[in-house]
């Protein structure tokens, strides 16, 4: 009986208002997801936190949600030739080892600390890489801008030529989007890495993605498409793994699935659109704001579990409203810029088209 008691208070009450945002949410976690093949989680995870969804549970659903959806988005860019599978597979395999093992951790903080451990944990986590991984991807975004407009093709990183150098009798495989053999033995830390955080907080992204453009030197657009492969092997196996102990949300999971659809197809589209640059920069500018976001949070977890001194509660409820606030700001920054690049691309295709019609009238 306890139990049932204790699971039923991981799920809160959807009124109108909560299912329509969910839905917003997930048609932008779509869009970023089928934009920049990181699961768009880092967008999803707080914004369910941010509507007062447990950490554990909006981890646990988000995951859920994310593997379906994964499959709609590798088939979709697998059209556009995009998608290693084989990468995807391999990787997703020593991440699905990373996502047990990582889900075997939250539970045990759950346990000790309550929700506020957990949601503290998640949002520390989320801060800490989302300051890393934004400040580098933003980094790298603004050097790949300037090579783009000098026409110069995207440049292995020195890690990813001496990744492509080394050879392990017995271990080394050719991987298309690499146009190159490598030993799986460098595949296997980082896709453990990859389900580790997944588990964490519903992204493996941040890691899978920027470890194929720059320590196995995949082009971006064939990193964030296969991507899509390992989130799907690692979405399976999370959610059936948290499913067992009661915290996956069923209805946050089909919500923000249905809005995701519809936002992973024009996401994938986009693609087509844009420049590399671009979708780096798109993931960096959501994961720094998301960071601010999630930032403010964290002292009102670290007060609940008594860390520092009690807060009043106008203070946390100016500070929810906040981060609520930033949030939100995310969502519709991220949704503005992939669909504006996405239609200057389509008119600039277009016109292109009718400049060539037009000469050959000529």
């Amino acid at each position: 009986m306890h139990d049932i008691v204790s699971q039923a208070s991981n799920f809160i009450t959807l009124d109108a208002a909560h299912i329509i945002y969910l839905f917003f949410v997930g048609f932008v976690g779509g869009l970023v997801s089928g934009f920049i093949g990181s699961g768009g989680a880092f967008v999803l995870t707080p914004a369910m936190m941010s509507m007062g969804v447990p950490g554990l549970v909006a981890v646990a659903s988000n995951m859920c949600h994310k593997f379906p959806k994964a499959l709609v988005g590798s088939i979709k860019r697998a059209k556009y030739g995009q998608v290693d599978v084989k990468i995807g597979i391999v990787l997703g395999i020593s991440a699905e080892a990373g996502v047990l093992y990582g889900a075997h951790i939250q539970e045990g903080i759950k346990k000790a600390f309550g929700d506020a451990g957990s949601n503290l944990y998640v949002s520390a986590a989320f801060v800490v890489i989302l300051a890393v991984v934004g400040g580098f991807v933003l980094r790298d975004a603004w050097k790949t801008h300037k090579s783009v407009n000098s026409h110069e093709e995207e440049k292995l990183t020195k890690i990813a030529r001496w990744v492509q150098s080394v050879h392990i009798p017995g271990t080394m495989v050719y991987f298309k989007c690499l146009n190159a053999r490598i030993s799986v033995l460098f595949t296997i830390p980082l896709g453990f890495a990859t389900g580790m955080l997944a588990a964490t907080i519903a992204v493996g992204g941040f890691i899978g993605v920027p470890a194929m453009i720059y320590v196995l030197g995949a082009p971006s657009l064939m990193a964030s498409a296969s991507e899509l492969v390992i989130a799907f092997v690692m979405g399976l196996g999370g959610s059936f793994k948290y499913a067992m102990h009661g915290l996956v949300d069923i209805r946050l999971a089909l919500i923000i699935l249905a809005g995701s659809l519809f936002g992973i197809q024009l996401g994938a589209m986009g693609t087509t659109y844009v420049k590399p640059f671009m979708i780096k920069m798109v993931m960096g500018v959501i994961m720094v704001i998301v960071l601010f976001s999630r930032g403010l949070m964290v002292p009102v977890y670290m007060a609940q579990l008594g860390i520092i001194g009690a807060m009043s509660e106008s203070t946390v409820k100016i500070l929810k409203n906040t981060s609520f606030a930033i949030m939100a700001f995310a969502l519709l920054s991220g949704a503005f810029i992939i669909l504006s690049a996405m239609f200057k691309g389509r008119r600039a295709e277009r016109q292109a088209a009718q400049e060539v019609l037009e000469h050959g009238k000529i």
